[in-house]
């Protein structure tokens, strides 16, 4: 036998997967999204300072969190292709750059033009983040494990929500705009380091796996035909819904929404405004580290999660916004709760999509299911913020926005559910077949 153990327990030069070493180039991964969460968040708590310092409206702050939204939905299936081409560290370090760099030039904005092109540049390098450690997780670790390892890097991500909630915010209101956001893009440089020190694309290697390049003559197609083959897959589109309908209510409500809902029409100061911000990231780490345990050891649990999470979260959201007056504490505390789940949620879909697509197709299927949850929030800041000027700042009118795109997303996953699920069955059949021919 070579010294390449093709086990599921094994990696490539007799590396097995999901030991420490994985751990700790994964963790080197998951420390740049962490730092990309926190730097895509931090405008959530400096929504109201935002608007005193460039002098605009709710339409015009919401122009911010949209536009980073958009490039970040713009770039995941070219992410995709580069991660399938690159490998995960090129495309790491190039992240790194462009979301540190629009971090420290958004703190040295003047002007609402120069903050837009520096949000624009923060959400460039954010896309390239995700993907790439979705990717070094499914190369370092086995296979079984990969709705956990997905859900513990999103759990990872939230921290720098939580850092955002529990740090930014206290250290806008001490020291100011300029100190506190060019002082947490010192953080992008650490981690640029360790990625250029230490961080490996897979087992045995740095560089992408053998095989994965297209040839010369076969380049000219090589776009188009990741696109088709990842798109015919009932399982890419079925995630990409799911990513849709679940993750936009809570990241509409931690990216920009939430704290201006909460102090403006619910009557809470600022700081249990913040409090309740974070619940909704602590519970955003808690539910998820239980859906990736109970997607993990029962595969078909993904549909019912994900569908009972957006029934959840819309009665949820419908109490608030029917309760006469502003909402008690402990509504708003259920509310908050309940939208920490939709993370968790959202990271289903790519549990459709793994499995319906093969190892160099997984970066091009992981970009088109995260265009769902972003394109979807996208619409809802918009939505939100020009039904707040139209209406005269009615939260109630403006929020019920997030109910039309839930409709419109499960009407999508039952559509396609069943399709999904026998494709994925007639896959599972056909290794077993292929395995018990190969011989030993």
């Amino acid at each position: 036998m070579s010294g390449t153990d093709t086990s599921p327990s094994g990696g490539a030069g007799g590396v097995r997967l999901g030991g420490p070493r994985a751990a700790f180039v994964w963790g080197i991964g998951v420390a740049v999204y962490f730092t990309a969460i926190t730097y895509r968040t931090s405008l959530g708590v400096a929504g109201i300072d935002a608007a005193e310092r460039f002098h605009i409206n709710a339409s015009a702050l919401s122009t911010f969190s949209i536009l980073q939204l958009l490039v970040y939905a713009g770039m995941q299936i070219p992410v995709g292709l580069l991660v399938d081409r690159w490998g995960t560290k090129k495309v790491l370090i190039l992240g790194i750059v462009l979301f540190t760099t629009g971090q420290f030039a958004f703190a040295l904005s003047g002007s609402y033009a120069m903050a837009l092109a520096a949000r624009a540049l923060l959400g460039c390098g954010d896309a390239m983040t995700f993907i790439s450690v979705l990717r070094l997780g499914s190369r370092w670790f086995p296979p079984r494990r990969g709705p956990l390892i997905a859900q513990v890097a999103a759990l990872f991500g939230m921290a720098g929500n939580l850092v955002t909630t529990l740090v930014l915010a206290r250290v806008l209101a001490a020291f100011g705009w300029t100190p506190t956001f060019a002082g947490s893009a010192a953080l992008g440089a650490l981690v640029l380091v360790l990625v250029l020190l230490f961080l490996k694309d897979r087992p045995g290697g740095a560089g992408p796996e053998p095989g994965t390049a297209p040839a010369p003559q076969q380049r000219g197609g090589y776009v188009r035909r990741q696109l088709a083959a990842a798109w015919r897959e009932p399982g890419t589109r079925l995630g990409m819904w799911v990513h849709f309908t679940t993750q936009f209510p809570g990241m509409v409500f931690l990216l920009l929404w939430g704290m201006p809902f909460l102090v403006e029409a619910q009557g809470r100061s600022r700081a249990e405004a913040g409090n309740l911000l974070t619940l909704v990231v602590l519970a955003n780490m808690v539910i998820g580290l239980v859906y990736g345990q109970v997607i993990a050891r029962h595969h078909a649990a993904r549909a019912p999660i994900a569908l009972g999470t957006v029934l959840v979260t819309a009665a949820a959201w419908a109490t608030v916004l029917a309760w006469p007056g502003r909402a008690p504490l402990w509504v708003l505390v259920v509310l908050c709760t309940v939208l920490g789940a939709c993370g968790p949620a959202s990271m289903i879909g790519f549990d459709f999509a793994r499995p319906a697509n093969p190892p160099e197709r997984q970066g091009t299927a992981s970009g088109i299911v995260n265009i769902g949850g972003f394109t979807a929030s996208m619409a809802t800041l918009l939505a939100v913020g020009v039904l707040l000027d139209a209406t005269g700042d009615d939260y109630r009118i403006a929020f019920a926005s997030v109910f039309v795109l839930q409709a419109l997303g499960v009407v999508q996953i039952l559509r396609l559910r069943g399709r999904a699920h026998r494709r994925e069955r007639e896959r599972v059949v056909a290794s077993r077949v292929e395995a018990v021919h190969v011989p030993v």
